[in-house]
């Protein structure tokens, strides 16, 4: 270019030096290590409290619920946190373990993952129903219909069920032999996520199946451990900013 003359500004770039963008992968590593072991251990204590045993039947559990109320509804919040946070804590262990055990944790995750969101988005169950009942007043007679007759039998539901005791039993078992295999965390770890959530429903009674989740939820703190000894560049790859835009071409006429 020529002393005195002006640069064309079709041909000159952006800023040289890009703003760096926050680097947020701290925070999504550290959170999911707290969420990890929440899950399981809330579902622990809602089966450790809980006053009816699963499986009981309908009548049982409205006669239960309406000797227990204030607990039940504090047991309904509790469970909340299961529901809501099962899938996170599924990925936080997926998360930990897949490069030490890539297809084991891909088909563990996959099936728990699958299970989960089944269990979610279509299970209506037994208990929530007798909950209303006992709290609204509800007819038993009419609201036991409704529960053994039309939500059990209903094919979507048996499906729901289905999968999220295969998501359970099989997905956490393998997802607890991955976290076994990529010895990111004490292979006891692995282990108890594997045995507590393989067992869990066939163990007899509520105590003995929140003490199972109790073990379950030691294994998923598994995850808790690998992850905040990783590092950042371990976890995930830096952000990176935008390519620039390309400059707008002028043609002269």
């Amino acid at each position: 270019m020529e002393p005195g003359t002006r640069p064309d500004p079709a041909t000159t770039s952006g800023p040289s030096r890009a703003t760096p963008l926050r680097d947020v992968r701290g925070f999504w590593r550290i959170l999911l290590a707290v969420i990890a072991p929440l899950p399981m251990l809330a579902q622990a204590v809602y089966y450790l409290l809980n006053p009816v045993d699963g499986g009981s039947s309908f009548a049982d559990t409205v006669t239960a619920y309406t000797a227990h109320q204030q607990l039940i509804g504090v047991l309904r919040l509790v469970g909340a946190v299961f529901v809501v946070g099962l899938p996170a804590a599924t990925f936080a262990v997926a998360w930990a373990a897949r490069r030490g055990a890539p297809r084991l944790t891909s088909f563990g995750a996959f099936i728990s993952l699958l299970g989960s969101f089944s269990g979610i988005a279509l299970i209506i169950g037994g208990d929530p129903l007798a909950y209303y009942t006992v709290r609204e007043g509800l007819d038993v007679g009419v609201m036991t219909k409704l529960s053994d007759d039309v939500v059990e039998n209903d094919p979507v539901q048996q499906v729901a069920g289905l999968l999220f005791i295969v998501g359970i039993v099989i997905g956490l078992l393998l997802l607890g032999l991955a976290l076994w295999r990529s010895r990111v965390a004490p292979a006891w770890m692995g282990i108890a996520l594997a045995v507590g959530g393989s067992t869990h429903p066939f163990l007899p009674g509520h105590v003995a199946q929140g003490a199972g989740l109790l073990v379950a939820a030691a294994g998923f703190a598994g995850a808790s451990y690998a992850l905040l000894r990783m590092r950042n560049d371990d976890f995930d790859l830096p952000a990176m900013s935008p390519a620039p835009r390309p400059a707008s071409s002028h043609v002269r006429t």
